[in-house]
């Protein structure tokens, strides 16, 4: 086995293969995905297709088919959540300060938070898969973030599955997914609220021998406005930060799109996302401010 880990979408990418001389076409064959996924969904990049799609709001645009599929995605997510992850937040994300790449976002600010912006219904983003094409409302900001991100990780990890022809696991910030044969004892994955320090000081560890994982935190992506701390996860009916129960959700899917969705999902949802998890055998790990450990759906057990 061998790994390599490289500064992608702001965020850390970790690539592990099973046969460490394949390592180098499994890397180029995910930095060609991320550096496509970047160039058709950035929000901070004026050159970004989703940008230029801005600038066209109101008019059916055709766009690439990736750009489709990452909306689609997106989309998809929002009926599975009845709109709780959707991608019409991005105004309300801009009025919390995260305006850019999260990397430059200043950790301070005197700069109050604007006024929450509620997002508008995600059925009002049209996206036709088969022509390509895609109406933004005009005022409507979109934000791929979060589908975007595991999207990438599960695109990423079937092509380099397939180039290096071995089995691949490409993690994007904690958002991961595994394609072709797993380790003969699996993939050994470190939990935690901070993907940085996971790998050698993980809460807990799980093996995953396919499929997908995903973990929503609100104590990573942290900035001060004022005299308030915020963080990137956005409660869309009020259009302000969640105001967090849980500091920490992980769930294991067949996809890191749905663990993603899912993940985000229950922080949003707060105490009621056990119970939603559970109706949808989900195996997940929820980690609440107070330090109380869950476990849903077969997530192993912890010792306490």
């Amino acid at each position: 086995m061998a790994r390599t880990t490289f500064p992608a979408l702001g965020t850390t990418a970790t690539i592990a293969v099973t046969d460490a001389d394949a390592l180098p076409r499994a890397e180029r064959a995910v930095r060609q995905i991320l550096s496509a996924v970047d160039d058709a969904c950035s929000r901070f990049r004026p050159d970004s297709e989703l940008s230029r799609l801005h600038r066209d709001a109101g008019r059916a645009t055709k766009v690439s088919a990736l750009l489709a599929q990452a909306l689609t995605v997106a989309l998809r997510a929002a009926e599975l959540t009845d709109g709780l992850v959707t991608p019409t937040v991005g105004a309300a994300l801009e009025a919390l300060g995260y305006d850019r790449d999260f990397t430059e976002v200043a950790p301070g600010s005197a700069d109050p938070v604007g006024t929450p912006v509620r997002a508008a219904p995600w059925w009002t983003l049209r996206v036709d898969a088969e022509t390509q094409q895609v109406i933004v409302p005009r005022g409507v900001l979109v934000d791929l973030g979060a589908t975007a991100k595991a999207l990438a990780a599960d695109l990423a990890a079937a092509r380099a599955a397939d180039t290096a022809g071995c089995g691949v696991l490409v993690s994007l910030g904690g958002d991961l997914a595994t394609a072709g044969a797993a380790p003969d004892d699996g993939w050994r994955i470190g939990v935690g609220d901070d993907h940085t320090v996971a790998d050698t000081a993980p809460d807990t560890a799980v093996t995953v021998e396919s499929g997908a994982m995903a973990t929503s935190s609100v104590t990573g992506r942290r900035w001060r406005r004022g005299d308030r701390t915020v963080h990137h996860i956005v409660d869309p009916r009020t259009g302000d930060a969640v105001d967090a129960y849980w500091r920490t959700v992980s769930v294991a899917a067949g996809s890191c799109v749905d663990a993603n969705t899912a993940s985000t999902a229950a922080v949003i949802l707060g105490a009621g996302a056990v119970d939603w998890l559970a109706r949808r055998r989900l195996p997940a790990r929820l980690v609440a401010v107070s330090g109380e450990r869950v476990t849903v759906a077969g997530w192993p057990g912890e010792a306490s």
